[in-house]
């Protein structure tokens, strides 16, 4: 089953990439590997803002990586015309804005984890790292950044 037919299957579709807020672009491509800048959690088209363990509950920050997981795969479209293009999923770094006392970072990392397994197979399993961090632009809950091989 191609990409496409699976993010068909679960109703996804992807949105156009958005313009960078500050002085990087959206990605960089070197030899087969393409490095995608943070992307941030956003609800109806804003930043989705607040602190995990303190304002949002864990579901919430899960269903927030999965919604920064989407418009990541929106910039992977932009940057390769072809997510069948896409070899292998190698690592997500996931930011949580969290409270000093939370640590179920890697919990809101599954939402994101997970959809990219369910989009590529074998080829979405890759290396993760989650932190909790003080605070992100905007406010926004989480941040993710990608690296995939083509």
């Amino acid at each position: 089953m191609s990409v496409y037919d699976t993010l068909k299957k679960l109703q996804i579709s992807l949105p156009a990439p958005a313009a960078p807020v500050a002085a990087f672009v959206p990605f960089v491509r070197t030899g087969n590997l393409l490095f995608l800048s943070g992307h941030i959690a956003k609800k109806d088209g804003k930043p989705w803002s607040g602190k995990l363990g303190s304002e949002l509950t864990v579901a919430q920050g899960q269903e927030a990586s999965r919604l920064v997981a989407i418009d990541l795969m929106g910039t992977l479209q932009a940057a390769t015309g072809d997510l069948n293009r896409i070899k292998r999923i190698v690592k997500l770094l996931v930011l949580v804005n969290s409270a000093p006392s939370f640590t179920e970072q890697h919990l809101v990392a599954n939402g994101a984890s997970e959809l990219f397994a369910q989009v590529f197979g074998m080829a979405g399993a890759h290396a993760r790292a989650a932190f909790g961090v003080a605070q992100i632009p905007f406010g926004s809950c989480v941040e993710i950044e990608l690296i995939a091989e083509l």
